[in-house]
């Protein structure tokens, strides 16, 4: 007993802490002291991020970490990094590896497995290491680009610029206003003959099957004539007018004689002459012919 002083068992705590406190950091890293796994060097030209106990994934899925990170200083761009794989996954060969970081600076290891049916890695061999474009990386493949872009886009907003400044765009733009106002005042009175004609329809219809109606009792008339008894009178008609016509043109009658005989007009216009000879003289002297008295007198 007198080996456990207090001095003695104050150093046994001690290092019982610093062991315990060890075993802490190393899980909190995610590294374990009970298994070992297989462990694989991955080659880097720069890890830019990575450091030990970083996460290494396989399709999302946490497969290990990464051990120690070594630097080759007589070749700067040869960087090895350690990773520790659980025992029951087998590299393929062709696998790669490739360092990503989240939105959140957070770096982790990814591996690429190769063709599965190619011949397996063996623990200690070395995998080919790349930084992961991601999406930083493909906004810093497209500065180049975009500078590119600038003094065009300068160009274009100097148009613009231009364009938005030219009184003429405003001009346009209340001409613009007014088409719109009219479009409107169009679509409202659109509207309203369109109200119109749905209330003047229902009479359009009604005076429609009227006339339909009229139609039909027409027809029906028609259909109930006798249209050969019409045809015949029509025939007998038309054979009297050619009969007449036939006796106008000859020399026989009176109204066929007046059409055709040039003595007969010749008198009647001598007629007609001696007529208006006197009417003529008639009027010139009334009292030769006309002996007319209230008193009975005579007028020499």
């Amino acid at each position: 007993m007198k080996f456990f002083t207090k001095e003695v068992q104050i150093a046994l705590m001690a290092i019982v802490g610093v062991v315990i406190l060890f075993i802490g950091m190393q899980f909190l890293k995610g590294l374990t002291l009970l298994s070992a796994g297989n462990t694989y060097i991955v080659k880097f030209n720069d890890v830019s991020g990575l450091s030990a106990s970083s996460p290494v994934y396989v399709n999302g899925v946490k497969v290990g970490t990464v051990t120690s990170i070594d630097c080759d200083y007589a070749c700067p761009d040869r960087i090895l990094a350690v990773v520790g794989l659980d025992e029951a996954l087998q590299l393929p060969q062709g696998t790669t590896a490739e360092i990503a970081s989240d939105l959140l600076g957070n770096v982790k290891l990814e591996l690429q497995l190769g063709d599965m049916t190619a011949a397996r890695l063996a623990p200690g061999d070395t995998i080919m290491g790349a930084m992961q474009s991601g999406l930083m990386g493909k906004a810093a493949n497209m500065v180049p680009q975009i500078e590119k872009m600038l003094p065009k886009l300068d160009s274009i907003l100097a148009s613009v610029n231009a364009l938005l400044a030219d009184p003429t765009l405003s001009h346009s733009l209340h001409n613009i206003e007014d088409i719109t106002g009219g479009l409107t005042t169009a679509s409202k009175e659109l509207s309203q003959l369109t109200a119109s004609l749905n209330h003047q329809v229902p009479s359009l219809v009604g005076k429609a099957d009227n006339v339909m109606a009229n139609a039909d009792t027409l027809t029906r008339g028609l259909n109930q004539l006798d249209l050969a008894a019409t045809l015949a009178k029509v025939d007998r008609t038309l054979q009297n007018v050619e009969q007449m016509t036939a006796k106008l043109n000859s020399n026989e009658g009176t109204l066929g004689l007046l059409m055709r005989d040039a003595q007969l007009y010749e008198n009647l216009n001598s007629t007609m002459m001696h007529a208006d000879s006197l009417m003529i003289d008639l009027k010139s002297h009334p009292k030769r012919y006309v002996h007319f008295s209230v008193f009975g007198k005579k007028d020499r």
